[in-house]
């Protein structure tokens, strides 16, 4: 056995940490826990730390801090809640990190990670959409090493030639089309919460699933694999793939395509991120091409899914755009659940903001700040213009 690797799971409640933390309950003797965070679900974080044990659970939720600290009472798990905690709990001595925390709230944790030279395996796209400039400055200075846990991303990070890198033509990041692929702009004007949520391949949280019924999702892994792979917009592609086998491809100059393949569970790309360099085995279902039988592709439609040219935009448009982008669109994709405006009014929310703000440079963290939280002040006014 190789010598253990310690672990941290930021957003352990998760999708993507439900996954790691099965993973690493397969063998705690090699990936002992440093700290479980969650942001409220209680139940779940009490029984992860008793399955896992580790040394610190932090709950985001500050009014949930007293039931956690009872709940672990005599289970030699310290306890701990509130915005602060979870950054504390980022800055533990973890070999490696998950970052799964979802959205802008995963930034500073994240950061956090990166600053004391961790594996950070990033689940947490936001991360890159919002502070790429930031993030990738911290993370040379520090020694950090970023492992992509998005599927797409894990894919080209596997057959990307980083020592060649001038031999790349493109990346293409394949995406499933989510549950509205073939409907027109007329019956997506009427999708409900519940229709945009069920996805047809990927089990999923609710804002990263209405994130795919709208693409978004596919722009902003498009601004993530620009700062991931250091490659300008112009050379990274999207094509839709309804079965999710392929994960993502790259072309190099000679005419070579390279592929990664496997069926679609998260815990394939997080073993690879959570055993890197070498490979772990997991309980996932293996491929069978020949019962998959075929594999289609196709162009998406920038007609009728508008979100992939509102991030092409704010990738080409740099500075804080795509932190405009971002942060709109979480301020939207909540209105859309809550029901307060339609799913197509969140693209209307996303492109409004852009249009009202100016994208100036993001010199450091704070920067990143100031223009999230005025974008989200925008968005939200938009939302209320929309009822």
């Amino acid at each position: 056995m190789t010598a253990p690797r310690s672990v941290t799971i930021l957003g352990s409640t998760g999708s993507v940490g439900c996954s790691t933390v099965d993973l690493v309950a397969r063998d705690p003797d090699r990936f002992p826990v440093e700290a479980l965070v969650a942001g409220r679900n209680l139940d779940l974080l009490v029984e992860q730390c008793r399955a896992l044990r580790p040394r610190l659970a932090v709950i985001a939720d500050a009014t949930l801090y007293t039931a956690l600290r009872g709940a672990l009472a005599g289970t030699g798990t310290e306890a701990a809640a509130g915005p602060g905690a979870v950054v504390e709990a980022a800055q533990r001595p973890a070999d490696w990190v998950m970052a799964a925390i979802v959205g802008a709230a995963g930034l500073e944790p994240t950061l956090a990670a990166a600053r004391r030279g961790a594996l950070v395996a990033l689940a947490n796209k936001e991360c890159l959409v919002s502070a790429g400039p930031v993030m990738m400055d911290v993370v040379r200075r520090c020694g950090a090493t970023l492992l992509p846990v998005d599927s797409e991303h894990n894919a080209i990070f596997q057959v990307f030639d980083f020592e060649r890198r001038d031999s790349v033509a493109r990346l293409v990041l394949t995406a499933s089309g989510g549950p509205f692929r073939t409907w027109t702009r007329e019956r997506m004007a009427a999708a409900t919460p519940e229709q945009a949520v069920a996805h047809p391949t990927w089990s999923m949280g609710a804002k990263i699933s209405v994130d795919s019924a709208t693409l978004m999702n596919k722009g902003l892994e498009v601004i993530e694999a620009s700062f991931l792979f250091d490659l300008p917009e112009a050379q990274i592609d999207v094509i839709v793939h309804p079965q999710s086998v392929v994960h993502s491809l790259v072309e190099y100059r000679d005419g070579s395509v390279l592929a990664q393949l496997g069926t679609p569970d998260m815990r394939i790309p997080i073993s690879h991120a959570l055993g890197w360099p070498g490979r772990l085995a997991t309980p996932a279902a293996r491929l069978d091409l020949a019962k998959a039988a075929t594999l289609t592709f196709e162009a998406p439609d920038a007609e009728r899914f508008p979100a992939l040219r509102l991030t092409r935009l704010a990738l080409q448009t740099g500075g804080g755009a795509p932190t405009i982008l971002n942060a709109a669109n979480e301020i939207a994709v909540q209105a859309f659940l809550d029901r307060r405006i339609g799913f197509l009014d969140i693209e209307r929310v996303v492109g409004g903001t852009l249009d009202a703000m100016p994208a100036g440079p993001l010199r450091d963290l704070d920067c990143v700040r100031t223009t999230d939280t005025e974008a989200r002040r925008v968005a939200a006014a938009l939302c209320r213009d929309l009822r």
